[in-house]
C-alpha cells in the first residue's frame, strides 16, 4: 500500500495539481487584497464612502433597538447578521479570478493553435531531399543531356 501512495505521489500529475493549488492559493491571496486594498476604497469612493465590508443587516439583536456602527461591533454585541458587503466583496474578487484565468487560458490556446498550425506546416512540406539524392538527380540530368 505504501508503495502504491508512492507511485500516485511521484506521479507528474499529482505533483502538477499540488504546484497549481499552491500558486492558487497565493493568486488568491493577492487578488483579494487587490479587491479589499485596492478596488473598494475606490468604489466606497464614488458611492459616498460606503464601506462594503462594514454593510449588514441585523437578523436578530440580543439588544433591543441597538445600532451597529461596524459589523465587528455587531459581532462583539452577538447580534447575528447578514454580511451582504463581504459577499459583494467575494463576488467582485471571484470576477476579477475568472477574467484573469480567461486570459490565461485564452492565451495557451492561441499558443497551442499556433503550435498545432506550425506542426501541420511541417508535415505538409515535403521533405527536402538529402545530398545524395541531389547528386543523383544531377547525374541523372547530366546524363540525360
Amino acid at each position: 500500500m505504501l508503495k502504491e501512495f508512492k507511485e500516485f505521489a511521484m506521479k507528474g500529475n499529482f505533483v502538477d495539481m499540488a504546484v497549481g493549488i499552491v500558486i492558487g492559493a497565493a493568486f488568491s491571496t493577492i487578488v483579494k487584497s487587490f479587491v479589499d486594498d485596492i478596488i473598494m476604497p475606490v468604489v466606497g469612493m464614488m458611492t459616498g464612502g460606503v464601506d462594503f465590508s462594514n454593510m449588514f443587516a441585523v437578523i436578530k439583536n440580543p439588544t433591543e433597538g441597538a445600532v451597529y456602527a461596524t459589523l465587528d461591533a455587531a459581532k462583539e454585541a452577538g447580534a447575528v447578521t447578514v454580511n451582504y458587503g463581504i459577499f459583494i466583496n467575494s463576488m467582485i474578487t471571484f470576477v476579477i479570478v475568472a477574467f484573469a484565468l480567461f486570459i490565461v487560458i485564452k492565451g495557451m490556446n492561441k499558443a497551442k493553435e499556433e503550435m498545432e498550425k506550425e506542426a501541420a506546416a511541417e508535415e505538409e512540406k515535403p521533405a527536402e531531399p538529402s545530398d545524395e539524392v541531389k547528386l543523383l538527380t544531377e547525374i541523372r540530368n547530366a546524363l540525360a543531356k
